[in-house]
């Protein structure tokens, strides 16, 4: 069986009713002045991998355009996460019986604080594609939230690296390792707990670590729990005036209140260790359904229970990821499976403009910036594409090492983790 998993709101578009939601400006700090340099959490601050950078270098390599290269110790595929100056990372040591916090200072890559967060004398099943270090931190001024799964969540001062809360208390069987990145919304940090044994989804106080509330998922658990697993990260947006927590699982998406854990509606289909991390547009919100054949649903948002048959506006079953997210330029909707076919879609209807193989595997997530979209591959390659209706490749880049997590962007710099290090990759001139 495959591996699965990888592994936010600036306002996208004047639109009334929806906008995303981010750590930036629930925390009250604003998205224009930080935009380009604090990249808070998995996929940035729009949390669906939009960069505003102008000028990132399309051709590069482990030595060409690259300011500093650090090699990180462990084995992880967290992204990374930038507030400032400082570039946060988590990684495992000694097979995840040492679970680790490393920041870097964003200009010279220099290690800043290497802190050991958890021990563990034993660790859990892992898929060996996946690693004790895979849910991405998300950072606010003065801290920042890492979470290992079942190994424990935790806070720390960014300025001395303290541990300032931990909470071990959300024990979960992954069966293949951990997956789902934390959010931050208002003043609580959000958590998914999808495994083989358990379903749920809770809320800490981002203060003190405390549960302030918990909600079992939909459907509840399956006697063949590896169909119960999941592997997602929520997407937080507002709706009509209200905020509203798209979070897909097992068989079914959920749209929670965030504040309290109520369901509003909810769309079901067959499909388990979901990954990919919603997009949204306007009033639709694009899902992937997972394992075992991911299927694409654009959902439209609105409604009040079950929506399965209501809000359905379109889907595609051809070349959809199972880990890798999807990517929206305009009106055009990109994706590629894990194979390595990349298709561009018409986001309002689903037809497809065109497909073509990349020659790698994905995992990580694309991104875009200044109408360039770059893909991640599993073998070390960056592949670098115009965004458009018409496929035009600009460059394909290569580095001597895998790259399972998804890249971060401050200024015009590019953050890449691969398995040996982090890159700072920016324009030479």
């Amino acid at each position: 069986m495959k591996s699965q998993w990888k592994n936010g709101g600036l306002c996208l578009k004047g639109i009334l009713r929806v906008t995303l939601l981010s750590a930036m400006s629930l925390c009250g700090v604003s998205n224009l002045s930080f935009a380009q340099e604090n990249w808070p959490e998995f996929r940035g601050p729009t949390q669906q991998g939009h960069a505003e950078a102008k000028n990132l270098p399309v051709e590069f390599n482990n030595e060409k355009n690259v300011t500093w290269k650090t090699p990180i110790a462990g084995r992880g595929h967290s992204s990374p996460v930038i507030w400032e100056n400082q570039l946060w990372i988590t990684s495992a040591y000694d097979e995840g019986k040492s679970l680790h916090a490393i920041c870097l200072d964003k200009e010279s890559g220099k290690v800043i604080h290497d802190v050991e967060v958890f021990t563990n004398e034993e660790t859990v099943n892992l898929n060996a594609k996946n690693s004790h270090a895979s849910p991405s931190p998300v950072i606010e001024p003065g801290r920042i939230y890492v979470h290992f799964g079942t190994y424990g969540t935790a806070c720390l001062d960014t300025a001395t690296g303290e541990k300032l809360w931990e909470n071990r208390d959300l024990k979960l069987n992954h069966q293949e390792g951990p997956g789902s990145s934390p959010v931050l919304f208002e003043n609580l940090l959000l958590v998914n707990c999808d495994g083989y044994d358990v379903r749920y989804v809770t809320a800490l106080d981002k203060q003190t670590g405390k549960t302030v509330w918990k909600k079992d998922r939909l459907g509840g658990l399956n006697e063949t729990g590896d169909i119960n697993k999941a592997f997602c990260t929520p997407t937080i947006i507002s709706w009509e005036g209200n905020p509203l927590m798209i979070d897909p699982g097992a068989q079914t998406v959920v749209a929670y209140d965030p504040r309290d854990g109520n369901e509003i509606w909810w769309s079901k289909y067959k499909g388990f260790s979901v990954v990919p991390r919603p997009v949204v547009k306007d009033d639709i919100v694009f899902i992937a359904t997972g394992y075992m054949k991911p299927e694409l649903h654009a959902i439209r948002l609105g409604g009040k229970g079950d929506v399965t048959e209501s809000n359905l506006v379109w889907k595609a079953t051809a070349q959809v990821p199972c880990n890798s997210s999807f990517l929206l330029v305009g009106e055009e909707l990109f994706m590629v499976s894990d194979a390595g076919i990349a298709t561009c879609l018409n986001s309002k209807t689903g037809k497809p403009l065109w497909t073509k193989r990349l020659n790698d595997s994905f995992w990580a997530s694309p991104f875009d910036a200044n109408g360039r979209i770059y893909f991640c591959g599993e073998n070390g390659t960056v592949t670098v594409l115009k965004a458009g209706k018409k496929f035009e490749q600009l460059a394909r880049n290569e580095f001597p090492d895998g790259i399972f997590a998804t890249p971060a962007i401050s200024g015009e710099s590019l953050y890449l983790r691969t398995l040996g290090g982090i890159y700072r990759i920016e324009e030479k001139k």
